[in-house]
């Protein structure tokens, strides 16, 4: 049984990284698209940035494509961008360390929805700057429907997370009237709902000091200099919070002595 259950638990996590990787592809469009204004939906399709040719779907296979074209367009040997291939490893990275640590659950299905929410977000911030208001509703929606299923404990442990997440930077930007911008109080309300209230302060704190770690880095190498108002992304490294939280704010969360879980839920039965 024990051998079945490694077994399982592998597949899991194998699978879990090919959708990774295809969810990844296709919220870089998703991302890109939606800076751009172009649409990604309906019957838009993927074309070469250089020729414009539409693309196969041999040339769509997450990863693979990339690599056995090495980086170029099969048509014009155009470079392709080496930003789709990074955001596909990040989706499959991210999946398969959600089902390693979560297993097949309730709560797997809630940090999926997390890692992927703030993928797209980040996305779009480090690419523009902007943040899309629609794009952490979303993520709020699926975490607060996905929270359903934990029962009335975990839907409004839910609404609080959201509350505080959403509260933390209203009050900031507030304080530095517009010294941040909004989108940023959208993305943690988002993502707080998917963790609950506690583990959007680990992520905060986290995001923060990831962030911090980062600006005296783009500092040193003089992308940044103090007091000339240079613009950096915070999601991106809020990203990074949320997902170190995912991953390990259960067992930090335990190890101070606070009794926690995402989701009130037994696992799937597998």
């Amino acid at each position: 049984m024990g051998f079945c259950m490694s077994y399982l638990s592998i597949l899991h996590i194998v699978i879990s990284a090919m959708l990774g990787a295809a969810l990844g592809s296709f919220f870089n469009v998703v991302a890109h698209r939606s800076v751009k204004e172009r649409p990604w939906w309906g019957k838009e399709r993927s074309v070469c940035e250089s020729c414009g040719k539409e693309l196969t779907v041999a040339e769509l296979i997450p990863i693979v494509s990339w690599l056995a074209q090495r980086g170029r367009c099969m048509s014009c040997k155009a470079r392709v961008s080496v930003r789709y291939v990074v955001v596909e490893l990040l989706g499959a990275a991210g999946a398969g360390l959600m089902a390693w640590s979560w297993g097949a659950s309730w709560a797997y299905l809630l940090s999926m929805a997390g890692c992927f929410g703030i993928l797209l977000n980040a996305l779009t911030d480090y690419e523009s700057g902007d943040v899309f208001d629609a794009f952490s509703l979303a993520m709020g929606v699926c975490g607060l429907a996905i929270r359903v299923f934990g029962g009335m404990d975990a839907f409004v442990d839910g609404l609080a997370g959201a509350a505080v997440g959403g509260g933390i930077f209203a009050f900031i930007i507030l304080a530095s009237q517009g010294g941040m911008g909004w989108g940023d109080a959208s993305f943690m309300a988002g993502f707080g709902a998917v963790l609950g209230w506690k583990m959007t302060l680990l992520a905060f704190y986290s995001g923060i000091m990831a962030g911090g770690a980062g600006i005296a880095w783009l500092m040193l190498r003089g992308k940044v200099k103090w007091g000339r108002g240079d613009s950096v992304p915070l999601v991106p490294y809020l990203a990074a919070g949320g997902l170190f939280t995912l991953l390990y704010g259960t067992q930090i969360l335990h190890g101070i002595g606070m009794r926690f879980q995402l989701v009130f839920q037994p696992g799937w039965p597998w």
